[in-house]
Formats: structure tokens, C-alpha cells, sequence
């Protein structure tokens, strides 16, 4: 019997004003939002990590507040992508590691590397950075106990056991690339299929595992996706969770075989930006695909 991938759809954050007494109830405390939108989703992007080093205690609290069968995805630092672009980097990934998100535990999901766009494809420079990243918490572990004294507070144990995933956002078409490709299948790392007016829009599989984002097509973080433009993502999720690819898939490389088991969807939207538009949006997709859904995903308000 041919087996199908997880799915599961959220949103990219969420702490946003615009949201309160439209998606959060008139009246809900701030601090119980997470939990509100844990209750409506599988997902969810931690956003404050691409921004700064967080707290364990941070993690343990989002951990605390979210059901058993939620994961987070993690956006790795920007400190690491924008500021050091890669170079010099061993220190603040050990660092990063042992702030805190291995106390996630089973709750950890997708590590996201978002790179500027004005980054272009050095193969060196993305071998030497995918051949740091660790696999599993046990790797993970390791790495985090080589952080150096800047980093104040250390956690550097996990109750987690499923494997530890990596996706990477691209933002230059230098990355349109077949080298690109072979050298993040060979260290299974998942390329982002992002949905944008900007930025190359890929969906070759490069993992077991696939990983959207889905930022407006028409206006950057801003506009919506109407019926559609859903059911055309419904379509191609429902291919990559049976173990198939779309049609008429952008590529760069011929596509891979289809396989008996299916591949994990995690998809997030990220049109956040003054609208109510990526809660209503992941609503509606998730109603699309509610036969690959588990019953505990809810609908969306």
C-alpha cells in the first residue's frame, strides 16, 4: 500500500498587530497567541531566530504551548546568511545550535536558510556550509557544545530522535544551477520552492522532504491567493505527498523517479504583511487537502 507524506500548512510567524480582533479573537492576551494559532495549524516559522539569538527558555515555552503533533520550522540566522555570507561561520552555527531550539525536542522541524539576493552561488562556500550542518540531535548536540563565550546561556541536550531537516531559500537565479542541485541532494538538504515576483520560483526535489513558501505572487508579502492559485498548490502537494512530482514543474535537472513512499509538505504562508490574508489563505488550502490531513488540524477563522 503506498504510504503518503505528512502535510502540514501554517503561516510564517505570528505576532502581528493587523491580526488582533480579525484572525485572534477581540480580546485574547498577546501571550497566548501562539497557542491560538498551534490550535489551527500543524506549523508554524519562528521568525525571531533569523533576527537574534533566542533563550531556551523562549523554546521551552513555545514547546509548552502548542499541541503534541505540532512542529515548529526554525529560520536560521541572518547573521550567518547576510552578515558573515558563510564565511567564518563554525563558531555562531555551534552557537545558534546550543541557544536553544534542541529543547524543541520531537517539536523541531525544518531548519530554513533564507540567503540575500544579492548572494550568488559560490560551490565552495555552500559545500564547506552544508558539510557543518548536522542531520540528527546527536550531531546536533555535538556541534552545539563547540559554542564559544558569546553565547550566554547554553542547552545542549534533546528528547528528539526524528531526524534533523535543512532547507535552503535562494534568492539569485546564479543558483539555477545543476551543480546547486546535485551538491544539495547529495546533503539532502530540501531547496525551498518559494512563491514570489522576485525570486527564482524551483521545485526540484533534492530531499525527502519538501519545503514551500509561499510570499504573494503578485505583490511581495502582501497579496493573497484566490481559488485558483489553491487549487493549483493543492495539486502539486498532493503529487509530492504521493510520492510523485507536479506537471509541468519548474526545473533545473530532469525529475527523479516516483517512489511508493510519499514525501512530508511542510508549506508556509508568508503574505503577512498588513492583511488577513495567510491565516484565511492556509485555512483554505488546508480544507483542500483535508483527506491528507490529520483530524486534529482545524480549519482556519
Amino acid at each position: 500500500m503506498k504510504k503518503t507524506g505528512a502535510v502540514r500548512i501554517g503561516i510564517s510567524g505570528w505576532t502581528y498587530a493587523p491580526w488582533r480582533g480579525q484572525f485572534y479573537p477581540e480580546g485574547l492576551p498577546q501571550k497566548q497567541e501562539l497557542s491560538y494559532a498551534a490550535r489551527h495549524f500543524r506549523s508554524i516559522e519562528i521568525n525571531g531566530t533569523f533576527y537574534g539569538l533566542q533563550k531556551p527558555e523562549s523554546f521551552g515555552r513555545w514547546r509548552d504551548e502548542t499541541p503534541d503533533d505540532f512542529v515548529f520550522a526554525v529560520k536560521g540566522p541572518r547573521f550567518l546568511t547576510h552578515v558573515r555570507r558563510l564565511k567564518e561561520i563554525e563558531a555562531p552555527l555551534a552557537n545558534f545550535f546550543a541557544s536553544g531550539l534542541l529543547r524543541l525536542g520531537p517539536k523541531l522541524g525544518p531548519i530554513l536558510w533564507q540567503f540575500p539576493a544579492n548572494m550568488v552561488f559560490d560551490p565552495d562556500r555552500f559545500e564547506n556550509f552544508l558539510s557543518l550542518l548536522p542531520h540528527d540531535h546527536d550531531a546536533a548536540i555535538t556541534l552545539a557544545k563547540r559554542h564559544d563565550n558569546r553565547l550566554k546561556q547554553a542547552w545542549l541536550k534533546s528528547d528528539g530522535h526524528q531526524p534533523i531537516r535543512h532547507a535552503f531559500e535562494i534568492r539569485n537565479d546564479s543558483f539555477r544551477s545543476a551543480e546547486f542541485i546535485e551538491m544539495l541532494r547529495r546533503h539532502k538538504a530540501a531547496l525551498v520552492c518559494a512563491d514570489t515576483v522576485k525570486w527564482p520560483l524551483l521545485m526540484d526535489i533534492t530531499a525527502d522532504f519538501i519545503y514551500c513558501r509561499l510570499h504573494g505572487s503578485e505583490q511581495l508579502y502582501v497579496s493573497g491567493y484566490e481559488d485558483e492559485a489553491l487549487d493549483l498548490w493543492a495539486e502539486r502537494i498532493r503529487a509530492w505527498a504521493q510520492g510523485g512530482e507536479p506537471e509541468n514543474a519548474t526545473r533545473i535537472v530532469a525529475p527523479l523517479p516516483a517512489r511508493a513512499k510519499g514525501r512530508d509538505v511542510y508549506l508556509y504562508f508568508d503574505n503577512t504583511d498588513k492583511k488577513l490574508r495567510a491565516p484565511v489563505d492556509a485555512g483554505h488550502l488546508s480544507e483542500r487537502l483535508a483527506d491528507l490531513m490529520p483530524h486534529s488540524q482545524r480549519k482556519a477563522a
